[in-house]
């Protein structure tokens, strides 16, 4: 099963996607609101997991393909959230959605476009309630996309990301959150 928008397919990982996906996740500026880029290794791992939890539970963050030019794009999707993440965000919504672009097609709206049709189909085929999404307080442009696909923010729900120690320049973290309409 694939997800389709105007520009993009969104879809389970393939073994292609593997080389594409390491030189996005590789690169400094993509990754400016990380704490440190992705070794092709991790995004292996990141790709075999996203796999697994997409067989367990029907999805996870998935490949974003173009359609002009069938590049893979970036990742995009929902996920459950981590035990340790449930810890700091109150109301248990479950699930998170989350974005990565490659920086050549920034500025196009495919992130927004991409986390719509997600949000779509969190409401429609897999029944959830609520959906967060959580970023580091400076990445401006995230927040940004947050607030285009209708996600709001309450500064009482942020936190310090407890993966982050203490005196990262990126440990504060902004919550937003989107209901279910109706």
């Amino acid at each position: 099963m694939n997800l389709e928008t105007e520009r993009l397919i969104l879809r389970p990982w393939e073994d292609r996607d593997r080389a594409p996906l390491a030189a996005i996740l590789g690169d400094p500026h993509v990754r400016r609101y990380y704490p440190s880029t992705a070794t092709p290794e991790e995004v292996n791992a990141q790709i075999d997991y996203a796999i697994a939890r997409t067989a367990e539970h029907g999805f996870h963050f998935w490949a974003a393909e173009h359609k002009a030019d069938r590049k893979l794009v970036g990742l995009v999707g929902v996920a459950s959230l981590s035990d340790r993440m449930r810890t700091v965000i109150d109301s248990d919504p479950g699930v998170e959605i989350g974005w990565q672009f490659d920086k050549d097609y920034w500025g196009q709206g495919l992130a927004p476009e991409g986390a719509r049709a997600w949000l779509d189909h969190a409401w429609e085929t897999l029944g959830f309630a609520e959906v967060v999404a959580f970023t580091a307080q400076t990445n401006l442009p995230s927040q940004r996309v947050m607030e285009k696909i209708g996600m709001r923010r309450d500064p009482a729900d942020d936190f310090a990301h407890p993966n982050l120690a203490e005196g990262h320049p990126l440990r504060q973290h902004v919550l937003y959150r989107i209901k279910r309409p109706g």
